[in-house]
């Protein structure tokens, strides 16, 4: 087909829908009507002489054509996009855009980024807390860090490994009372246990210990950010991710009572393409991965304590 003919605001319309899965959610993106977006569809479909999508009660899903030509659309408005923003930061690339897992967020990169912005002082990062993996379309973040128990890769982006992530037991000193003593992994029962998001960590460590446990109270948080706060205030006992963990177990702010960790999946760098990113955002990335790994360093540098 011409490129004077090219149906450009239809095509537009498919890519999102198909991206999407959902015309209702197309038409959010792209601030118009569903029905519009439905209509463009249809008039594509019409000049194609195809169906591009599935169309069921309530949902759509995209037919063989349409998977082969979201691909190329996806991959060809990518493209443009990219060769946009490279013309408009050319001059002046000094905003990266991140977004993180909220308790990797709170509980690392805050404390971090100052070392960051010292060796990269014309860099700025801006930071959002973020659980849901983004679209990095117009006025989204350029980088991800997300946390999973079992994915390693998220389509139409590439990923990277960051760190695995390891809970350990910790509780705050002031938890144990004078003459109390934790000398084994029965001990912890003792203490109200923390749960973070559900009570499987807890039922699996204690299995790694050999211990049957009755782990069905107990306050349950949404992140790792709140765990660690509330083991800090002295509420109780909780698995805590390693890395957050092991400045407060050197100052003694935390206890460590056994060197018995459980893993529980890893943290993971997304872009869309790594081999496009801004200057700036390739910075963020070398400087990232470089500190991970001393920190990961300090993880396994650092042993479990008992207290007496």
């Amino acid at each position: 087909m011409k490129r004077g003919r090219l149906p450009l605001t239809a095509l537009r319309s498919f890519e999102v829908a198909g991206r999407l899965q959902s015309f209702t959610l197309a038409a959010a993106e792209l601030y118009i009507s569903q029905a519009a977006v439905s209509r463009q569809v249809r008039e594509l479909e019409t000049i194609l002489g195809l169906a591009l999508f599935e169309r069921q009660h309530r949902r759509v899903s995209l037919t063989s054509a349409g998977e082969t030509l979201l691909a190329n659309l996806t991959r060809a408005f990518d493209d443009i996009g990219d060769c946009l923003d490279g013309l408009r930061r050319r001059d002046a690339i000094s905003v990266v855009s991140v977004s993180a897992e909220p308790s990797f967020a709170s509980c690392w990169l805050v404390f971090h980024l100052a070392d960051f912005q010292k060796d990269h002082p014309h860099i700025d990062i801006q930071l959002d807390a973020e659980p849901r993996l983004i679209e990095f379309r117009s006025n989204q973040a350029a980088l991800a860090i997300r946390h999973s128990v079992q994915s390693t890769s998220w389509s139409r982006t590439e990923s990277q490994h960051l760190t695995d992530v390891r809970l350990t037991p910790a509780f705050a000193p002031g938890l144990l009372t004078p003459g109390t003593a934790v000398t084994s992994p029965e001990d912890l029962l003792r203490f109200p246990l923390l749960h973070e998001e559900n009570r499987d960590p807890w039922r699996h460590w204690f299995e790694t210990a050999g211990v049957v446990a009755d782990v069905e109270r107990g306050p349950v948080y949404a992140d790792g950010g709140l765990i660690l706060q509330a083991v800090m205030s002295g509420q109780g006992v909780a698995l805590v991710d390693e890395l957050f963990a092991v400045e407060h177990f050197a100052a003694g702010r935390l206890v460590r009572p056994f060197d018995i960790s459980l893993p529980y999946g890893a943290y993971w760098l997304v872009a869309r393409r790594f081999d496009r990113l801004p200057h700036a955002a390739s910075a963020f990335v070398g400087w990232l991965t470089a500190s991970l790994a001393s920190s990961t360093d300090d993880v396994l540098g650092a042993g479990g304590s008992i207290p007496a």
